[in-house]
């Protein structure tokens, strides 16, 4: 009985495969989205920003007011802070002048400072203690600061540090391989090398979704903005409506 209501209560998946695979594709969808409203619709970073702002309070209000898991409310809920994540952080970065080491900095300091404050107000950051409306309130929060900082560190590192975007995806999948093995070989915390993993998934996302539409001179496929957006929006929801998503179980 007990199982079955911790089951009800919680309203984020299961850390699986299916889960990983849908955050890169979701992480990729935002950024060609993204990229999609402030460059091909010419509408600038900052009233992008305030669009995908504006879905992604829409999105959070709609799922933590929902009494139970579901997969199309938290995968859309992602999906928004991934598109308000790319603006905001380009807004930043280009706009504000503030360069990408720098916006990378600042948006690392604001990341920490949320896991800090909701593992003082809450004593636990794992996801599978996400059970309440303020805990929600944190992980939205703190899965803002972590997709804004992605998009912040995959530019740097394809553009600044010079390796490109098949570079910069070598590099950050290379890392997430890491990770993976000191989740099964080592007895490091799993609530670390999870919020790891969420905020390397990031910059994959940014730099295979650059890759997919910038300009063959530059290093990419020249793929429409809006072809990739529709084709990564096709698989994530296939990989929705096909693999079977389950609500983490919280302990005792």
């Amino acid at each position: 009985m007990d199982t079955a209501k911790q089951e009800i209560i919680s309203k984020v998946p299961e850390v699986t495969l299916i889960f990983w695979i849908i955050k890169i594709l979701a992480t990729t969808l935002g950024e060609t989205g993204g990229d999609a409203v402030s460059m091909s619709m010419n509408l600038g970073y900052l009233i992008s920003t305030g669009i995908f702002g504006l879905i992604f309070i829409v999105a959070v209000i709609v799922q933590v007011s929902a009494k139970q898991f579901h997969p199309v409310v938290y995968w859309t809920t992602i999906v928004a802070t991934t598109t308000v994540g790319t603006t905001l952080a380009d807004f930043a970065d280009r706009s504000l002048g503030i360069g990408y080491a720098g916006g990378t900095t600042i948006l690392f300091a604001l990341l920490m400072a949320s896991l800090l404050i909701w593992y003082r107000a809450l004593g636990s950051v794992a996801v599978d203690t996400v059970s309440s409306p303020k805990s929600e309130m944190f992980y939205w929060g703190t899965i803002m600061f972590s997709q804004t900082l992605g998009t912040a560190l995959g530019d740097w590192t394809a553009d600044t540090a010079g390796i490109g975007y098949n570079g910069g995806a070598i590099l950050f999948s290379s890392m997430l391989a890491i990770l993976a093995a000191a989740y099964y070989r080592t007895t490091l915390s799993r609530t670390m090398l999870f919020w790891a993993a969420f905020i390397l998934t990031r910059p994959l996302g940014a730099v295979v979704g650059d890759f997919l539409d910038k300009p063959i001179s530059q290093g990419g496929l020249a793929l429409s903005r809006y072809s990739a957006s529709a084709g990564l929006l096709v698989l994530i929801a296939s990989c929705i409506l096909i693999f079977p998503h389950k609500a983490a179980k919280h302990g005792h």
